[in-house]
Parts: C-alpha cells; sequence; structure tokens
C-alpha cells in the first residue's frame, strides 16, 4: 500500500493548490466525523493547525471512495485516530476487500489438479437434490461429522452415473464446504494425473508427485476409469496412494461412470495389454471399498442443457 500522506503532499504541489490551502482545510474540518472526532477528543487549536494536513488526507481519500475513484490505497478505508495529541489517518480494510480476502483464503485450501473452473464456486446449497436427496444428505452429513472430528475416520464417497449429472460439482461442492470451515482438500481429475505420472518419470518426479497427493487430508479422484489403465499406474501409483490412505484412514472421494462392479472388471482388471489380472485387480478394488461407499447419481445431462 502506497504511503497515502506523500502522495496527498505530491498532489498537493504539483497542483499548485497552496494559494487555496485555507479555503481546502477549511472545507475539511467542515466534515461531520471530522467534527465529532475533534469534539471528543477536545483538540486545541493548536494541534488542530498542526493536524490539518491529515484531516484533509482524511476527507479527500473519503470522498473519491464515494465518488468510486481510484484512491492510493485500493481497498482500504481512512479512519480517523489520536497519535501523540495529534490527529492522524489510519487505513483499514474495507468490508469488501475484507470479503475478498476471506473468499481467496477459502479458495486456497481447495488444492485442484486439472479440474473444470465451475468447480471453484460449486455449492451444496446449488445442488439440485430432485431424486438425489440421500446422496445429498451424506455429503453434508460428510461436511459436518468431518469438521466435528477431523481425526476419526469416515468413509468418502463413490459417486458412479452417466456424463454430466453433477459428480464433478458435488465433489467441488463438498470440498468447497470444508474449505469454509478451515480444512484443506485436494481435487484432481484422475486420468490427467495419470499423463502427469507418466511424464514424471524422465525427471524422477514420479514419487514427489505421488507423495504430494497421497498425504492430502481429503482426496478427490474425480474420473477415475475414464483411461486405459497399465499395470504400473494400477499398482505403483493408485495402489501405493490408496494404500498409504487406508493405513492411514484418511477419507478419499471417487467419481466415475463406471459402477464399483464395472470398474473392476473393466478398468482394473484388464490392462492395457489386454492382460487380465484378476488378484492385483481385487487388491486395489478392497481399497476402494474400504475408503468409500457407493452411491448411484441419477438425473440429465447438464452439460448440453
Amino acid at each position: 500500500m502506497k504511503d497515502v500522506g506523500e502522495e496527498m503532499a505530491h498532489q498537493l504541489r504539483n497542483r499548485n493548490w497552496v494559494k487555496n490551502y485555507k479555503e481546502l482545510i477549511d472545507d475539511a474540518f467542515a466534515d461531520e466525523e471530522v467534527k465529532d472526532f475533534v469534539k471528543e477528543n477536545q483538540l486545541s487549536q493548536a494541534e488542530l493547525a498542526r493536524s490539518a494536513s491529515k484531516v484533509y488526507e482524511f476527507v479527500s481519500i473519503k470522498r473519491q471512495i464515494k465518488n468510486g475513484e481510484v484512491t492510493p490505497a485500493p481497498g482500504y478505508q481512512p479512519q480517523l485516530i489520536l497519535s501523540n495529541h495529534l490527529i492522524d489517518v489510519a487505513y483499514v480494510p474495507s468490508e469488501e476487500l475484507m470479503k475478498s480476502q476471506k473468499q481467496a483464503e477459502i479458495r486456497a485450501r481447495v488444492r485442484t489438479l486439472n479440474m473444470p473452473k465451475a468447480i471453484r464456486t460449486a455449492q451444496l446449497a446449488d445442488f439440485d437434490i430432485t431424486g438425489r436427496e440421500e446422496i445429498a444428505q451424506a455429503a453434508a452429513d460428510f461436511i459436518d461429522t468431518y469438521t466435528a472430528n477431523p481425526q476419526k475416520f469416515i468413509q468418502g464417497m463413490y459417486l458412479q452415473g452417466s456424463f454430466g449429472v453433477g459428480k464433478t460439482y458435488l465433489l467441488g461442492a463438498i470440498a468447497n464446504g470444508l474449505a469454509e470451515e478451515g480444512f484443506r482438500s485436494t481435487m484432481l481429475h484422475f486420468p490427467s494425473f495419470a499423463v502427469e505420472v507418466k511424464g514424471a518419470i524422465g525427471s524422477n518426479n514420479v514419487i514427489g508427485k505421488i507423495d504430494s497427493i497421497k498425504k492430502a487430508p481429503v482426496l478427490m479422484l474425480d474420473d477415475i476409469g475414464a483411461d486405459q489403465l497399465s499395470s504400473w499406474l494400477r499398482d505403483d501409483v493408485l495402489g501405493i496412494i490408496l494404500q498409504y490412505r487406508m493405513q492411514e484412514e484418511l477419507p478419499t472421494f471417487f467419481s466415475s461412470n463406471l459402477s464399483l462392479q464395472d470398474l473392476l472388471e473393466q478398468y482394473l482388471t484388464v490392462n492395457n495389454r489386454g492382460e487380465a489380472e484378476p488378484l492385483k485387480a481385487r487388491r486395489i478394488m478392497e481399497r476402494i471399498v474400504f475408503l468409500s461407499k457407493e452411491y448411484t447419481m441419477i438425473g440429465r445431462n447438464r452439460r448440453h442443457s
């Protein structure tokens, strides 16, 4: 933030207002808020004279804000204070700035990787509950239970349903609901994350990427089952993440176009080379079932509405 007093003095010099100084100061002291402050603090004429520039600064900035003009301290409002028996001006965040800062803090608690922009503003109150009351209630219950005792293990949700029914939106609403209560979460589009992990092999950064995800307080894996899964990605990426979260009892959410049964048979069992590995697939499925409860989401495709 700029030194506003210095800025006002600079304006005074540049605009040659010295010849009108008395008129400007008299006008500033006529401000009702200034008069009330002077009366309340019973300042002498000598003290008022030495405070004149600060009074002028206060009134000028206040009027600029009222007129919608850009001030030297955007987002801050002037406030009269007493300092060593003289009037001074302090700058406090405006209501709009504090609201904006609070929203920024909330958004920062939700870490997203390759997620749609719409999830930033997703709210449970805006979720269409028609025919999906159980799912909406489960989401609200999770937020309430987790915020009441984040150390206690709570199953996440495995949301399965067709394209565009709002699975990702609901995950975003849960994450934002947690953020409003002060809790952090990580949301990622799993197929995109899989590509990033494969790309990190050359830079020897695979372990770092996996560690940053597996330790998230609340993790949401979106669109799992939408890509082709190699044995390495299944066992050494997804498996490691889920194993850690199961051991540490960390809440984990999933969204998928596949039911749990289809996920097992169509995604986890047969790798990208067409080889069936049912034992390894069941091991992954055990972790998913431990970490989450399956919910089927119905509804129209909102992406085409």
